[in-house]
């Protein structure tokens, strides 16, 4: 997966980029067939805010968060990609369902 980690009005550290690629772990755990992702950070007055992007096959999936605190924000981007993540990949191997007029013949 290739990662792309930008900021707006901030300076991206090695700590920082570390942390993201960390905390995007629990992502790839969950799904692998993630292409790339593109994490923006900005800061502004009172507010750090995070934004993702994820490219997958077939879908791309966007989420933004934002706190006072820049690792609050994303920890909780991170939560919220997850949970995205999660359902994406529900909706992806759900079972097909049967028609009704085939369960009416079998009865």
């Amino acid at each position: 997966m290739n990662l792309n980690v930008s900021g707006h009005r901030l300076e991206v550290t090695p700590a920082i980029r570390a942390y993201v690629d960390g905390k995007l772990e629990r992502v790839r755990r969950h799904f692998d067939h993630v292409i790339d992702a593109q994490v923006i950070l900005s800061v502004g007055k009172l507010q750090q805010k995070a934004e993702v992007t994820l490219h997958m096959r077939g879908k791309d999936l966007h989420c933004a968060a934002s706190d006072p605190d820049l690792y609050a924000a994303i920890d909780r981007l991170i939560d919220k990609l997850d949970r995205q993540v999660l359902k994406h990949k529900g909706k992806r191997y759900a079972p097909a369902h049967d028609a009704l007029k085939n369960r009416a013949a079998e009865a």
